[in-house]
C-alpha cells in the first residue's frame, strides 16, 4: 500500500469504526480526509458506494493506487475540501479522519438528518471541537479513547511498545 504524509488509520481502529457505524449493503459511506484510503477500502466491503475525499494531491494519488491494487470498484475518489464537496452529497454514514474545517464539516453532517458519523482524532483540540459541536447539537453518542500496544522483541523476550492514543467521537442519528 502507498501512504501519503501522515499516519494511516490502524487496522484495529478501522475495525472499531466499522463496528460502530454498522454499515449496511444499501448505504453510502463517505471517508473525509481519506489519506491512504485504508478506511474506504475496508468500508467498501460493506457499503453500496464509498466516496473518498481529501484535499492533498499525495493522498488522492495514494488512495487511487491502493484502490486499484485491491481491485475495488465501488469507491469514487474526490479531491477538494470536504466542506464544499459534502453539502450536496447523499450519504448514510461518514468517517472524519482529517479535516482543516472540522467544526464546519461536523455541522454539515448534522444538517443531513439521519447521518451517522465518527471523528477520529489524535489531538485533544480536535476532540474538544468535535465533542462541543456534537453536544451543542444533541448528536453526541460516545467518546472512546483507544490505546494500542504492540509486542516487540527485547533481549530474547517480548515487551510492549505503546502507540499514540486514538480518540473516536461517535455522533449522528
Amino acid at each position: 500500500m502507498l501512504y501519503p504524509t501522515g499516519t494511516p488509520t490502524q487496522s484495529e481502529i478501522i475495525a472499531i469504526v466499522l463496528s460502530k457505524l454498522d454499515i449496511k449493503s444499501t448505504e453510502v459511506f463517505v471517508d473525509i480526509g481519506c489519506g491512504s484510503g485504508s478506511v474506504s477500502i475496508a468500508a467498501a466491503k460493506f457499503a453500496k458506494k464509498v466516496f473518498s475525499i481529501d484535499n492533498r494531491k499525495d493522498a488522492i494519488t495514494a488512495t487511487s493506487a491502493n484502490i486499484k491494487e485491491c481491485c475495488i470498484n465501488n469507491i469514487s475518489v474526490l479531491k477538494g475540501e470536504a466542506s464544499t464537496l459534502i453539502p450536496d452529497m447523499d450519504m448514510d454514514c461518514a468517517f472524519i479522519g482529517g479535516s482543516k474545517n472540522i467544526r464546519q464539516v461536523i455541522e454539515i453532517l448534522i444538517r443531513k438528518a439521519q447521518v451517522r458519523f465518527i471523528v477520529s482524532a489524535v489531538k485533544i483540540e480536535t476532540v474538544s471541537i468535535a465533542l462541543e459541536t456534537m453536544k451543542r447539537n444533541n448528536v453526541f453518542k460516545e467518546l472512546l479513547q483507544i490505546q494500542l500496544s504492540r509486542g516487540n522483541e527485547l533481549a530474547g523476550g517480548t515487551m510492549f511498545k505503546p502507540e499514540n492514543p486514538i480518540f473516536l467521537i461517535v455522533g449522528g442519528a
